[in-house]
C-alpha cells in the first residue's frame, strides 16, 4: 500500500521542464530592425521561474514576447523586457549607423511546438508584432549540450525552491582565481546592502540569492576611455556608449551560457574594479564596480532599473540619449508626461491636496548641478584620481539632501517636473528618491509599489478566483 501510494504521489507532481532559450541576432538603426535566428538552447538547469505566473500582466517593457501553443494559439508564457538595442537606437550613433546586438528569450522548455511572438510598442504605447518565430523543440537543431561549467554555485541567500522564490543570480567579472574569496565578500555586502531597501527587507524571505564567478586572466574589466581593455569571461566595459560612467556587456553569449549555471530571474554583475560606474536594463540585467565608495547606492539604484524598469529620474547628468521629440507618455511606472492630471498613473498614491504640476525650487537645483557637471568634466579629462570624484560627489550629496529635504513638499507624492533626462516635460512622484539622486534616501512611494508588483510576479500564486480562466 505504502508503495502504491508513493508512486500515485510521484505521478501527480510533474517535474519542472527544463530552461529554453532562443538567442537571436537584433540589427538595425533608429529607423528600421531585423531580427534572425542564432541557435536554440536547452540550459543546464531546470527552469526556476513561477509556475503559478506565466503570463505578465504588469505592462511595463518597451518590448514583450509571448510563446504560444502552435496546435491551439495559447498562451503559454510572456515576459515584457528591455534590450541594449532598445538603448541604442535612441543614440545619435544610431541615425548614422547599423550595428548588431546578440540578444536572448528564455522560457519553460515547451512539449510541443510553439510559436514565439515578439512585439514592441508603437507611438502609442501598443505592443505591436516585429517577429515571429516557429519553434519546435523536437528539432534536431535545438543543442541541449552545455557549456564550460564558470565555478562552484555559491548560495548567498536560501529561502526555498526556485520556483517558489525570486532568484537573484550575482554574477561576478573580472575576478582572477585567487580574487574568488573577495568575490565572495563583495558579493555577500552588496546582498545585506539590497535588503535594507523596502520593499525588498520586508520581502526577504521571497527571495534566493545565488552567486557565480568565472575565473578571470587579468584582474579588472576594460575601461577603453584610459586605453584599458580586457577580455574578462562575461565581457563587461565601462563607456557604454561613449558613457565613461556606464557599464555593460555587449558579449550576450558568454553572460548567457554563464548564467545558465544557476537558477535565475534576475543578474546582477558584479565587476571587479573601483572606478564609479554601473548600469541597469529591464528584464536583462544590472552592473556595479564593486569597490566604487559608491557601490552600495549605484547597486540598488541599478537594480531598480533592471528588476522593475524604473526609470531614471535624474536629468541633470550628461546623456547618449537624443531628447524626445514627442514626449509619449512613459511606459515606466515612476515618470510621466503629466497630458492629463486627472489620468496621473499614480493618483491612487497622490498625497491629499497636492498641486499638480508640484512645485519646487529647481531653478536653484539646476544651477548647483551645473556646477558640479563641469567639475566632474575636468576631473574625467585631466584623469584625475578617483577619490577626487568621490569626493565631489560626497560634497554634491551632502548639499542635495539638506535642499531637497527642506523643500515644502518634500514628504509628498505629487508630480515634480525633471526626470528621464528631460528638464521639461517628464515629471517623478517624490522631490527626492534612489532613482533621482545618490542621496541616503528611500525609494519613493511610487517605486516601491513598482518593486512590490513584480516581487509578486516571482514568487506570489494568483489570487484564486471563483471565475474560470478563459
Amino acid at each position: 500500500m505504502r508503495v502504491l501510494l508513493a508512486l500515485l504521489l510521484a505521478t501527480s507532481v510533474s517535474a519542472a521542464p527544463r530552461t529554453f532559450r532562443v538567442d537571436y541576432f537584433h540589427t538595425g538603426n533608429a529607423s528600421e530592425e531585423r531580427f534572425s535566428l542564432d541557435r536554440l538552447v536547452i540550459e543546464p538547469l531546470d527552469w526556476p521561474g513561477n509556475p503559478a505566473r506565466p503570463v505578465d500582466e504588469t505592462n511595463l517593457g518597451k518590448y514583450l514576447f509571448e510563446v504560444r501553443d502552435q496546435a491551439t494559439n495559447r498562451l503559454l508564457y510572456s515576459r515584457g523586457f528591455a534590450s541594449i538595442y532598445g538603448e541604442w537606437e535612441t543614440t545619435a550613433e544610431a541615425k548614422e549607423a547599423h550595428r548588431t546586438f546578440h540578444e536572448s528569450l528564455r522560457f519553460p522548455a515547451p512539449s510541443q511546438p510553439v510559436q514565439v511572438l515578439l512585439k514592441k510598442r508603437d507611438a502609442r504605447n501598443t505592443f505591436r508584432e516585429i517577429w515571429s518565430l516557429a519553434v519546435d523543440p523536437r528539432d534536431m537543431f535545438v543543442d541541449p549540450s552545455s557549456p564550460p561549467s564558470p565555478g562552484a554555485l555559491l548560495p548567498l541567500l536560501e529561502n526555498g525552491p526556485p520556483s517558489e522564490k525570486v532568484d537573484l543570480l550575482i554574477l561576478g567579472d573580472g575576478y582572477t582565481a585567487q580574487e574568488r574569496a573577495k568575490f565572495e565578500k563583495d558579493a555577500r555586502r552588496m546582498v545585506d546592502i539590497l535588503f535594507t531597501f523596502s520593499p525588498f527587507k520586508e520581502h526577504k524571505a521571497r527571495f534566493n540569492v545565488w552567486g557565480l564567478v568565472p575565473a578571470s586572466a587579468q584582474s579588472g574589466i576594460s575601461r577603453p576611455s584610459t586605453g584599458l581593455h580586457r577580455r574578462s569571461p562575461v565581457g563587461a566595459t565601462y563607456d557604454a556608449f561613449g558613457s565613461e560612467r556606464y557599464v555593460l556587456t555587449f558579449d550576450n553569449e558568454a553572460f548567457r551560457d554563464t548564467a545558465a549555471f544557476a537558477p535565475y530571474d534576475f543578474v546582477e554583475i558584479l565587476v571587479n574594479g573601483n572606478t564609479y560606474g554601473g548600469g541597469g536594463i529591464f528584464g536583462l540585467y544590472g552592473t556595479v564596480a564593486s569597490d566604487s565608495l559608491w557601490a552600495p547606492y549605484i547597486f540598488v539604484h541599478e537594480f531598480g532599473h533592471h528588476f522593475a524598469g524604473l526609470a531614471d529620474e535624474y536629468y541633470t547628468s550628461d546623456s547618449a540619449y537624443l531628447p524626445s521629440e514627442d514626449r509619449a507618455e512613459p511606459w515606466e511606472k515612476n515618470v510621466t508626461a503629466l497630458k492629463d492630471p486627472s489620468q496621473l498613473k499614480w493618483k491612487a498614491l497622490l498625497s491629499p491636496s497636492t498641486p499638480l504640476p508640484t512645485p519646487w525650487d529647481k531653478d536653484a537645483y539646476e544651477a548647483h548641478a551645473r556646477q558640479i557637471q563641469q567639475r566632474r568634466k575636468k576631473i574625467r579629462s585631466e584623469q584625475r584620481p578617483e577619490s577626487e570624484m568621490d569626493a565631489l560627489f560626497t560634497a554634491q550629496r551632502d548639499w542635495e539632501e539638506k535642499f531637497l529635504g527642506a523643500q515644502k513638499q518634500a514628504s509628498k507624492v505629487g508630480a515634480f517636473e525633471g526626470a528621464m533626462y528631460e528638464a521639461r516635460g517628464y515629471y517623478r512622484p517624490q522631490v527626492d528618491c534612489v532613482m533621482f539622486t545618490r542621496d541616503r534616501v528611500p525609494f519613493c512611494a511610487v517605486c516601491r509599489h513598482a518593486l512590490t508588483e513584480i516581487i509578486d510576479l516571482y514568487s506570489e500564486k494568483p489570487v484564486r478566483s471563483d471565475v474560470p480562466a478563459p
